[in-house]
Protein backbone atom coordinates (compact mmCIF):
# COMPACT_ATOMS: atom_id res chain seq x y z
CA UNK A 1 0.00 0.00 0.00
CA UNK A 2 1.27 3.29 -0.73
CA UNK A 3 -0.03 6.20 1.11
CA UNK A 4 0.31 10.15 1.03
CA UNK A 5 0.50 10.65 4.89
CA UNK A 6 0.35 14.61 4.90
CA UNK A 7 -2.37 16.67 3.08
CA UNK A 8 -5.69 18.82 3.14
CA UNK A 9 -8.63 19.28 1.95
CA UNK A 10 -11.11 22.51 2.43
CA UNK A 11 -13.74 24.38 1.51
CA UNK A 12 -13.21 28.81 1.26
CA UNK A 13 -17.01 29.36 2.05
CA UNK A 14 -16.38 27.36 5.19
CA UNK A 15 -14.58 30.31 6.70
CA UNK A 16 -12.30 28.10 9.33
CA UNK A 17 -9.19 29.27 7.77
CA UNK A 18 -7.92 32.31 9.03
CA UNK A 19 -4.63 32.51 7.69
CA UNK A 20 -6.14 31.68 4.51
CA UNK A 21 -6.72 34.66 2.35
CA UNK A 22 -7.00 36.13 -1.37
CA UNK A 23 -3.51 37.46 -1.07
CA UNK A 24 -2.24 33.86 -1.06
CA UNK A 25 -3.92 33.55 -4.88
CA UNK A 26 -2.31 29.79 -5.53
CA UNK A 27 -4.49 28.47 -2.31
CA UNK A 28 -7.42 30.71 -1.89
CA UNK A 29 -10.14 28.27 -3.35
CA UNK A 30 -11.28 25.03 -2.45
CA UNK A 31 -9.27 21.99 -2.75
CA UNK A 32 -10.89 18.60 -2.48
CA UNK A 33 -10.72 15.08 -3.17
CA UNK A 34 -11.11 14.97 -6.89
CA UNK A 35 -8.94 17.89 -6.97
CA UNK A 36 -5.81 15.51 -5.84
CA UNK A 37 -7.08 12.69 -7.47
CA UNK A 38 -5.51 12.78 -10.71
CA UNK A 39 -1.91 13.19 -8.63
CA UNK A 40 -2.60 9.71 -6.64
CA UNK A 41 -2.98 8.21 -9.75
CA UNK A 42 -0.15 9.50 -11.37
CA UNK A 43 2.14 8.16 -8.08
CA UNK A 44 0.35 4.91 -7.49
CA UNK A 45 -0.73 6.38 -4.10
CA UNK A 46 -3.86 4.07 -2.89
CA UNK A 47 -4.88 6.58 -0.34
CA UNK A 48 -4.00 9.26 2.22
CA UNK A 49 -4.19 10.63 5.49
CA UNK A 50 -5.92 13.91 5.99
CA UNK A 51 -4.20 16.51 8.49
CA UNK A 52 -6.57 19.51 10.19
CA UNK A 53 -5.58 22.86 8.61
CA UNK A 54 -7.62 24.99 10.96
CA UNK A 55 -7.72 25.06 14.65
CA UNK A 56 -11.50 24.07 15.14
CA UNK A 57 -13.16 21.24 16.40
CA UNK A 58 -15.79 22.05 13.43
CA UNK A 59 -13.31 21.45 10.63
CA UNK A 60 -12.07 17.74 12.37
CA UNK A 61 -15.85 17.34 12.46
CA UNK A 62 -16.17 18.39 8.65
CA UNK A 63 -12.80 16.25 7.75
CA UNK A 64 -14.49 13.20 9.52
CA UNK A 65 -17.75 13.45 7.44
CA UNK A 66 -15.51 13.72 4.33
CA UNK A 67 -13.85 10.66 4.78
CA UNK A 68 -16.91 8.66 5.12
CA UNK A 69 -17.68 9.71 1.37
CA UNK A 70 -14.25 9.14 0.40
CA UNK A 71 -12.65 6.05 -0.51
CA UNK A 72 -8.88 7.55 -0.54
CA UNK A 73 -9.13 9.31 2.63
CA UNK A 74 -7.68 6.54 4.84
CA UNK A 75 -7.54 8.83 7.69
CA UNK A 76 -8.08 12.20 9.30
CA UNK A 77 -5.41 13.60 12.02
CA UNK A 78 -7.98 16.15 13.53
CA UNK A 79 -6.92 19.28 16.10
CA UNK A 80 -7.15 19.01 19.70
CA UNK A 81 -6.20 21.82 22.22
CA UNK A 82 -3.89 19.58 25.10
CA UNK A 83 -4.60 23.00 27.33
CA UNK A 84 -8.73 22.53 26.96
CA UNK A 85 -9.84 21.38 29.92
CA UNK A 86 -12.82 19.35 27.98
CA UNK A 87 -9.72 17.74 25.59
CA UNK A 88 -10.84 13.92 26.73
CA UNK A 89 -14.62 14.38 25.82
CA UNK A 90 -13.42 16.05 22.30
CA UNK A 91 -10.43 12.74 22.15
CA UNK A 92 -13.21 10.04 22.85
CA UNK A 93 -15.89 11.94 20.59
CA UNK A 94 -13.55 11.55 17.16
CA UNK A 95 -11.94 8.31 18.64
CA UNK A 96 -15.19 6.86 17.70
CA UNK A 97 -15.19 7.43 14.00
CA UNK A 98 -13.63 4.58 12.31
CA UNK A 99 -11.13 6.52 10.19
CA UNK A 100 -10.08 8.68 13.36
CA UNK A 101 -6.00 8.77 12.81
CA UNK A 102 -4.68 10.53 16.03
CA UNK A 103 -4.45 14.42 16.37
CA UNK A 104 -2.41 17.16 15.70
CA UNK A 105 -0.73 19.36 18.31
CA UNK A 106 -0.04 23.24 16.59
CA UNK A 107 3.38 23.82 18.53
CA UNK A 108 4.10 26.07 15.77
CA UNK A 109 1.24 28.77 16.45
CA UNK A 110 2.48 29.30 20.36
CA UNK A 111 4.44 32.56 21.21
CA UNK A 112 6.13 30.53 23.69
CA UNK A 113 6.76 26.81 23.07
CA UNK A 114 7.87 26.23 26.87
CA UNK A 115 4.00 26.10 26.85
CA UNK A 116 4.82 22.10 26.35
CA UNK A 117 6.28 21.75 29.28
CA UNK A 118 3.52 23.35 31.64
CA UNK A 119 2.30 20.90 33.89
CA UNK A 120 -1.62 20.69 32.27
CA UNK A 121 -0.01 20.32 28.91
CA UNK A 122 2.32 17.29 29.96
CA UNK A 123 -0.75 15.68 31.97
CA UNK A 124 -2.63 15.91 28.33
CA UNK A 125 0.36 14.56 26.62
CA UNK A 126 0.72 11.80 28.95
CA UNK A 127 -2.94 10.75 28.66
CA UNK A 128 -2.27 10.28 24.93
CA UNK A 129 0.51 8.39 25.26
CA UNK A 130 -1.10 5.93 27.73
CA UNK A 131 -4.12 5.67 25.13
CA UNK A 132 -1.43 5.08 22.35
CA UNK A 133 -3.17 7.82 20.07
CA UNK A 134 -0.72 8.83 17.01
CA UNK A 135 -0.08 12.67 17.76
CA UNK A 136 1.51 14.59 14.94
CA UNK A 137 3.26 17.51 16.27
CA UNK A 138 3.22 20.53 14.15
CA UNK A 139 6.70 22.61 14.83
CA UNK A 140 9.32 25.09 13.80
CA UNK A 141 12.84 24.37 14.09
CA UNK A 142 13.64 26.80 16.68
CA UNK A 143 11.19 25.62 18.93
CA UNK A 144 12.75 21.80 19.28
CA UNK A 145 14.60 22.61 22.71
CA UNK A 146 11.33 22.54 24.78
CA UNK A 147 9.73 19.94 22.16
CA UNK A 148 13.09 17.70 23.31
CA UNK A 149 12.33 18.51 26.46
CA UNK A 150 8.53 17.46 26.21
CA UNK A 151 9.43 14.24 24.60
CA UNK A 152 12.18 13.39 27.34
CA UNK A 153 9.14 13.98 30.23
CA UNK A 154 6.25 11.92 28.07
CA UNK A 155 8.67 9.27 27.00
CA UNK A 156 5.74 6.86 25.50
CA UNK A 157 4.31 9.16 23.19
CA UNK A 158 3.69 8.13 19.68
CA UNK A 159 4.78 11.17 17.74
CA UNK A 160 5.73 12.04 14.37
CA UNK A 161 7.24 15.56 13.73
CA UNK A 162 6.16 17.47 10.73
CA UNK A 163 7.96 18.71 8.06
CA UNK A 164 11.11 17.55 9.61
CA UNK A 165 10.27 20.54 11.92
CA UNK A 166 10.85 23.26 9.25
CA UNK A 167 14.43 23.92 8.99
CA UNK A 168 15.79 26.93 8.02
CA UNK A 169 16.33 25.51 4.07
CA UNK A 170 16.32 28.86 2.63
CA UNK A 171 19.42 29.82 4.07
CA UNK A 172 21.22 26.20 4.41
CA UNK A 173 21.12 26.55 7.91
CA UNK A 174 21.61 22.80 9.82
CA UNK A 175 22.23 23.40 13.34
CA UNK A 176 20.89 23.20 16.14
CA UNK A 177 18.22 21.48 14.36
CA UNK A 178 20.80 18.88 12.89
CA UNK A 179 21.38 17.91 16.84
CA UNK A 180 18.03 18.52 17.89
CA UNK A 181 16.35 15.95 15.51
CA UNK A 182 19.55 13.56 16.76
CA UNK A 183 18.27 13.68 20.21
CA UNK A 184 14.72 13.41 19.29
CA UNK A 185 15.12 10.61 16.97
CA UNK A 186 16.20 8.65 20.24
CA UNK A 187 13.19 8.24 21.15
CA UNK A 188 11.73 4.97 20.06
CA UNK A 189 8.16 6.01 19.65
CA UNK A 190 9.05 9.20 17.79
CA UNK A 191 8.67 9.33 13.63
CA UNK A 192 9.49 11.89 10.95
CA UNK A 193 7.31 13.13 7.91
CA UNK A 194 9.74 13.94 5.25
CA UNK A 195 6.91 16.61 4.27
CA UNK A 196 6.62 20.66 3.88
CA UNK A 197 9.81 21.09 3.09
CA UNK A 198 9.63 23.00 -0.78
CA UNK A 199 7.84 25.93 1.14
CA UNK A 200 10.70 26.04 3.76
CA UNK A 201 13.19 26.75 0.80
CA UNK A 202 13.54 30.01 -1.78
CA UNK A 203 9.99 29.75 -3.50
CA UNK A 204 10.91 30.70 -6.75
CA UNK A 205 14.74 29.71 -6.85
CA UNK A 206 15.05 26.14 -4.57
CA UNK A 207 17.50 23.45 -6.36
CA UNK A 208 16.20 20.19 -5.87
CA UNK A 209 19.87 19.74 -4.09
CA UNK A 210 18.92 22.19 -1.62
CA UNK A 211 16.75 19.55 0.34
CA UNK A 212 19.56 16.95 0.96
CA UNK A 213 21.86 17.31 3.27
CA UNK A 214 18.73 18.03 5.60
CA UNK A 215 16.41 15.00 3.81
CA UNK A 216 19.70 12.21 4.26
CA UNK A 217 19.55 13.54 8.17
CA UNK A 218 16.43 12.48 8.47
CA UNK A 219 17.01 9.20 7.19
CA UNK A 220 20.61 8.69 9.42
CA UNK A 221 18.72 9.83 13.16
CA UNK A 222 15.17 8.33 12.38
CA UNK A 223 16.10 4.91 9.83
CA UNK A 224 14.17 3.50 7.07
CA UNK A 225 11.21 2.31 9.72
CA UNK A 226 10.32 5.75 11.25
CA UNK A 227 10.08 7.83 7.96
CA UNK A 228 6.95 8.48 6.11
CA UNK A 229 6.52 10.25 2.84
CA UNK A 230 4.23 13.36 2.74
CA UNK A 231 3.27 15.67 0.14
CA UNK A 232 1.88 18.66 2.20
CA UNK A 233 -0.66 18.95 -1.00
CA UNK A 234 -2.09 21.90 -1.57
CA UNK A 235 0.17 23.91 0.38
CA UNK A 236 3.37 22.63 -1.35
CA UNK A 237 1.89 24.66 -4.21
CA UNK A 238 3.35 28.47 -2.92
CA UNK A 239 6.54 26.43 -4.19
CA UNK A 240 6.35 23.10 -6.38
CA UNK A 241 3.66 21.39 -8.04
CA UNK A 242 2.63 17.65 -6.64
CA UNK A 243 5.29 16.02 -8.96
CA UNK A 244 8.13 18.39 -8.26
CA UNK A 245 7.45 17.37 -4.33
CA UNK A 246 7.98 13.95 -4.96
CA UNK A 247 11.17 14.16 -7.57
CA UNK A 248 12.97 16.48 -4.48
CA UNK A 249 12.39 13.32 -2.23
CA UNK A 250 13.25 10.71 -4.76
CA UNK A 251 16.33 12.45 -5.98
CA UNK A 252 17.65 12.74 -2.31
CA UNK A 253 17.34 8.85 -1.33
CA UNK A 254 20.38 6.98 -1.31
CA UNK A 255 21.65 5.68 -4.45
CA UNK A 256 21.52 1.97 -2.78
CA UNK A 257 18.41 2.15 -0.92
CA UNK A 258 17.01 -0.96 -0.92
CA UNK A 259 13.26 -1.16 -2.29
CA UNK A 260 11.74 -2.36 0.90
CA UNK A 261 12.95 1.46 2.35
CA UNK A 262 11.28 2.70 -0.24
CA UNK A 263 8.06 0.76 0.40
CA UNK A 264 8.43 1.67 4.36
CA UNK A 265 8.42 5.30 3.49
CA UNK A 266 5.94 5.33 0.76
CA UNK A 267 3.23 3.74 2.73
CA UNK A 268 4.22 1.27 5.42
CA UNK A 269 5.31 3.19 8.11
CA UNK A 270 2.54 5.43 7.86
CA UNK A 271 0.42 1.86 7.70
CA UNK A 272 2.26 1.07 10.85
CA UNK A 273 2.18 4.25 12.47
CA UNK A 274 -1.73 4.80 11.94
CA UNK A 275 -2.87 1.94 12.77
CA UNK A 276 -4.54 2.16 9.52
Amino acid sequence: MRIDAHQHYWSIERGDYGWLTPDIPALYRDFLPEDLAPHLAAHQLDGTIVVQAAATLAESDYLLALSDRTDSILGVVTWLDPGDPDYRDHYERFAKHPKFAGIRVMIQEMQDAGKVLEPAFLEALAFLAEKKVPVDLLVVSHQLEPVAELLDRVPGLHAVIDHIAKPRIREGVMEPWRSQMARIAAHPGLYCKLSGMVTEADHGRWKPEDFTAYIRHALDVFGPERVLFGSDWPVCLLAASYDETVSVLEAALPADWPEENKRRLYGLNAKEFYRI
